[in-house]
């Protein structure tokens, strides 16, 4: 993974929704896009905080406490152990800088969790 990537090119080539693919790595993080629409789980990462940046559209991160709506262009950082879900009203392409131990869906299981073997498939 030592080439040029453009992430808006590729989470635009993407045709699940919801199935991230790695498209680099730094030290002990990925970093990865994905194509997104509705909402995906409530689910938390114990150990990892999980940045979110929009490269196209608009997407919505549930907390417990409130929510926050992110647009193309913006990012937010969700910290460790904060439960929460990601909602995209309409399609939405992000970008995720996640470390490697993070689990797509934390401990919560379900048809659209993903496993790492899934996100590193070649694109």
């Amino acid at each position: 993974m030592n080439d040029v990537v453009s992430p808006n090119r590729v989470a635009a080539s993407l045709d699940e929704y919801w199935s991230p693919r790695v498209v680099a790595e730094l030290d002990d993080s990925f970093v990865k896009v994905a194509k997104v629409l509705g909402s995906l789980t409530w689910h938390s990462h114990e150990n990892e905080d999980e940045l979110f940046y929009i490269l196209k559209g608009s997407l919505a991160i549930e907390m417990e406490d409130r929510t926050v709506v992110l647009h193309e262009g913006e990012t937010f950082v969700v910290p460790k152990g904060v439960r929460h879900n990601p909602v995209a009203e309409q399609e939405c392409h992000i970008m995720l800088i996640e470390r490697k131990s993070t689990l797509h869906t934390g401990a919560e299981v379900t048809e659209k969790t993903r496993s790492l073997a899934d996100q590193l498939r070649p694109i």
